[in-house]
């Protein structure tokens, strides 16, 4: 790429979203025209996995290329937590040393201290959210937990809503998207990296005025028409701007739907939800468009991982890697569709909390649980509030993700040596990260 300016990245992730809440991945009760045009311009991944199910463990491997078990950052992190350590660089720090822009917009749950908010962690401009939009005073099932933490909203490094309230909930889709405009316009003489992870569909959800009732299909509906609007006014920007053949896209969610929340939660089609290690929590609906590069309309079903991200944007960029420790590899011959492109990893683990669940084969085939307890549904609340989940166990457990994507049917004993491949590389990932847990 000598000589050739380097490529620009727009990252929009959404909270909760499910695999099926957009057309192409599922076949949802409204339109979303815009997520379905960046699909056909570029490709649909069907096996693009999170590294955990909930949302700072989730954003963190996303912006570190990290384990949850490296960097211990596990769960959903409460207001004014300390979040990713500064020791392990963000994607931000390591494109700024490229020249980049860095922007991110949205809700950033990576750390709510000086020196671990956006603007000390590699993005020159920020607005948004530190934490969740439940962790407030109205929060469904423990408002004290939150009374005395007023949820801020950011700008630059600034308090600029001392309290948000329900009155500003519904405009932070658009403000988000705003500034994301704005960004590629004033940006597009130099690269620049973007990343919108946008409030929404986590609960509470809101939509502003121009989506009310739009869909016809209830307020998660209106909610992710107005998420659709979004990817739309930010390619358009793009397309204006003239920078449109030189950006890669990436558009992903950072776990499965919130499933507790009945009909304010999103759909998908895999076994479990939010919460858990099983693929209705960590397969998320994943696209990438990137003209000339990405073939158009295009689907894989080719495994990778949030960890990846930071390796192979830094190789697009020719920036160095952070000289701390990762866990992502450069996958981007597999991304572009290379003939005959493998998935570097030999496994990719996957974790709920602090606990370490089990492994996928890095050419997403085979899936292994350990024995371990997980939350499934008993019944869903309604109109937000919350629903029942009991705890259930699995115990040893293999899966064939090819014949089997709902994880239902124990292969175990008739697959031996895949069994015990893939129990030698859990081993490997609980000595070096979780030498605390018990082996299986």
């Amino acid at each position: 790429m000598a000589g050739k300016r380097p490529p620009n990245f727009v990252l929009i992730y959404l909270d909760d979203s499910g695999y099926s809440d957009f057309h192409p991945f599922g076949n949802p009760p409204y339109q979303t025209p815009n997520v379905e045009r960046l699909a056909g311009q570029g490709c649909s991944f069907h096996n693009f996995y999170v590294t955990q199910a909930v949302c700072s463990a989730s954003r963190s491997s996303l912006m570190s290329g990290c384990y949850p078990g490296r960097t211990k950052v596990f769960g959903a992190h409460p207001p004014r937590a300390r979040g990713l350590d500064p020791k392990f660089a963000t994607m931000g720090q390591v494109l700024q040393t490229r020249g980049y822009r860095t922007a991110v917009y949205g809700k950033w749950h990576l750390g709510d201290q000086p020196d671990t908010r956006p603007p000390a962690r590699g993005f020159d401009e920020s607005c948004g959210l530190m934490y969740s939009n439940d962790m407030w005073e109205f929060h469904p099932e423990n408002p004290k937990a939150y009374e005395k933490f007023p949820l801020q909203f950011w700008d630059n490094g600034k308090i600029t809503i001392e309290r948000v309230t329900p009155r500003e909930q519904p405009m932070l889709t658009t403000w988000y998207t705003e500034h994301a405009v704005d960004f590629i316009g004033r940006n597009k003489s130099n690269p620049f990296l973007l990343y919108v992870p946008h409030s929404m569909p986590h609960v509470p959800i809101f939509r502003s005025e121009k989506f009310k009732g739009k869909s016809g299909a209830g307020v998660y509906g209106d909610v992710m028409m107005e998420l659709d609007w979004s990817v739309g006014e930010i390619t358009k920007a793009l397309k204006a701007a003239g920078v449109e053949d030189n950006t890669l896209v990436f558009f992903s969610s950072d776990n499965g739907p919130w499933i507790s929340y009945g009909n304010h939660a999103g759909k998908t089609p895999f076994r479990e939800a939010k919460g858990t290690g099983f693929d209705g929590g960590t397969r998320s609906a994943c696209i990438v468009r990137y003209p000339g590069q990405v073939k158009a309309g295009t689907v894989s079903n080719k495994a990778w991982c949030t960890v990846d991200m930071l390796p192979t944007l830094a190789h697009l960029a020719g920036a160095a890697l952070p000289q701390n420790p990762i866990d992502g590899l450069n996958v981007w011959d597999l991304v572009r569709g290379v003939p005959g492109a493998k998935n570097p990893h030999e496994y990719y683990a996957f974790c709920t909390g602090a606990v370490f669940e089990g492994v996928i084969s890095g050419d997403g085939r085979w899936k292994l649980h350990l024995p371990h307890a997980f939350r499934t549904l008993a019944s869903p609340g309604h109109d937000g509030s919350a629903g029942k989940y009991v705890q259930a166990k699995i115990e040893l457990s293999l899966f064939d993700m090819e014949k089997d994507p709902n994880e239902t049917t124990n292969v175990l004993d008739q697959h031996p040596e895949v069994a015990a491949r893939l129990k030698g590389y859990a081993e490997q990932h609980r000595r070096e990260f979780y030498p605390n847990q018990p082996a299986a």
